[in-house]
This record gives structure tokens, sequence and C-alpha cells, in this order.
């Protein structure tokens, strides 16, 4: 379906659905636009829109959860700035919400200023609209999560073919139970950084990283609260922004457990390790069903209707 067609069929819908009068039970009219609406609604979430090319008309807002929702009013990480460059264009995934934009920014500045750092590589944030991703990420739906790659910008002239080609460095030994000798003190600082804004709720990494962080820290340790341990996550870490104040449709994560998580990383190492035996009544994992438009909140559909 090509994006007129979709977007003049849920302009359609909508008038249908909020006209002044309504169409009565026996209406042709009536039965169709409901047929179609039920249609559109159990349409996979992800391709309604992956298949979007730019933001929403709308006020910046997020409606949802982190993994079920949308955006509207995205904006554009632009492709290269004084201390960041966007990678991988060909997603179209350098939309989020303003604050987002604005946080990656400021973490870029910061981190322009360790040696051998020209600022940062950013990776996936979110579709122009938000929602489920065609391919990879559960997240990143509401414009408010941001992949950070652990690879030191040494240039910020790198071409759109160089950001397809180029990779990042993984930061992981042993499985993720440790850092390797690629992992530095300007890792430390950058993930420290983003973790005491304020404007951050959590931060994604792999155990080891973690780990290393709570060895080293001497000073105040509150922040390491945010950095949490996760799989995968050693060629990037990833940065999600609590929702923003006053915007009601945002659904926030709970906080992170209280305490500086590092107990709790040491565990992950542990099991690495020494992985435990499986449990034999642990239940088979049911497979996983694609998000419809249905499953996501009701103004989800405007925001694709949208200009």
């Amino acid at each position: 379906m090509t994006r007129f067609s979709l977007l003049f069929g849920l302009a359609f819908l909508l008038t249908a659905c909020g006209g002044a009068e309504a169409p009565s039970s026996n209406s042709s009219a009536g039965v169709s636009a409901n047929r179609s609406a039920g249609v559109l609604s159990t349409r996979q979430a992800k391709q309604l829109f992956g298949g979007m090319s730019n933001g929403s008309a709308q006020s910046a807002a997020a409606y949802g959860g982190y993994a079920k929702g949308c955006m509207a009013g995205g904006v554009q990480l632009a492709e290269t700035g004084p201390t960041w460059q966007a990678m991988r264009l060909s997603r179209n995934r350098n939309w989020a919400l303003p604050v987002t934009v604005d946080f990656v920014q400021d973490l870029s500045r910061i981190a322009a200023r360790e040696p051998g750092w020209k600022g940062l590589y950013v990776g996936d944030m979110s579709q122009p609209r938000g929602g489920p991703m065609l391919t990879g990420h559960r997240s990143h739906q509401i414009g408010l999560d941001a992949d950070i790659w652990m690879l030191p910008p040494d240039r910020l002239n790198l071409t759109r073919s160089e950001r397809e080609n180029i990779s990042s460095i993984s930061m992981r030994r042993a499985n993720g139970a440790f850092t390797n000798d690629k992992w530095t003190k300007s890792h430390h600082n950058i993930l420290k950084a983003a973790a005491k804004d304020p404007r951050v709720s959590r931060i994604f990494v792999f155990p080891g990283a973690k780990v290393a962080m709570c060895n080293a820290e001497k000073g105040d340790r509150s922040y390491l609260r945010k950095i949490r341990p996760w799989w995968g996550h050693h060629y990037h870490f990833h940065v999600r922004l609590s929702c923003p104040r006053g915007m009601r449709g945002c659904v926030d994560q709970s906080p992170p457990p209280r305490g500086d998580g590092c107990a709790d990383a040491q565990q992950w190492v542990n099991n690495i390790l020494n992985p435990p035996p499986p449990d034999p009544n642990a239940p088979k994992p049911k497979p996983r069903r694609e998000l419809t438009l249905g499953d996501l909140p009701a103004q989800c559909s405007a925001v694709l209707s949208s200009n």
C-alpha cells in the first residue's frame, strides 16, 4: 500500500468514526467503513509505521509505552552536526521527540571533550512516527530511546555510503562477563555523564561494562542505579529517557530497583561464567505475536493519518 493510499484510507476512517452524523447500522456505507476499520486495526503495526517517511504534523507527544506505542510530532536529528553523525541513514531511524534530540546533542558535546573522541556516532533512535519497527528493536517506539555507538569517532565527515558500511566495535570479552582492551576511561565517563542527566530513566549495557564501572567508581555511585545490565549492548549502549513532564499519553517504566545495582550486575556475570542448570519445570516460551494497530493506543491511528 502506498503512503498516499494509506493516509487517504486512514483519513476516511477517522472521518467516518468522528463525523457529526453517524450512519445507521443498516447503511451499506456504514457497514463498509466499519469493515475497513476492522481490517486496518488488524494490520501489523510494523508495516503501517515502517512505511512512514516523515513525522506527523502534530504537537510532540508520546503515546503508550516504549515497546507498545507511537510518536506524534517527531523531529529528525540532523544527519551531521558539530559533534555527531547519525549512522545507517537508509533506515530512516534518526527521529525522536525533541527532548531526545536535545539530549543526544548535549551528550555529543560532552563526548567531544574526551581524548580521541570528536563526538558521537548515533545509531537507531525511532522511526518518523515511532511505532513498531520492521526489523530489530521491540522498543524505540515512542521517541525516547537512542543507541550510542561504542566506536570513538575520529572524523565527522563520513559519507552516506561510509555510514552504511562502517561498523562499531565490541567492548566485551568472555561473552559479556568482562570488558576487553577497547574499553577506556572515556567510555566510563560518557556513560556516567548520560546516566547523571536528569532526563534519563535508564541505560542498557552488557553486564561486564556495568561491573567494570562499579569497580572503577570511587566517588558518587548514585548514577550507577540507572545503568542496567542487558544482553547484547556491547557495540552500543541504549539510552532511555523518562516521559517528559505533562505528557499524559506517555507510559513510563517503573523506576529501577533501589541501590547501585552492582550486586545484581555481578550475578549476571557469575551466571555467564557458571551458567545455572536449566529449570526442568520452566514453561516453554510462547511465540511472540506481532503487534497490530489495534494493540496500540487509540491516538496512534491519528498519528498515522496526520499530514
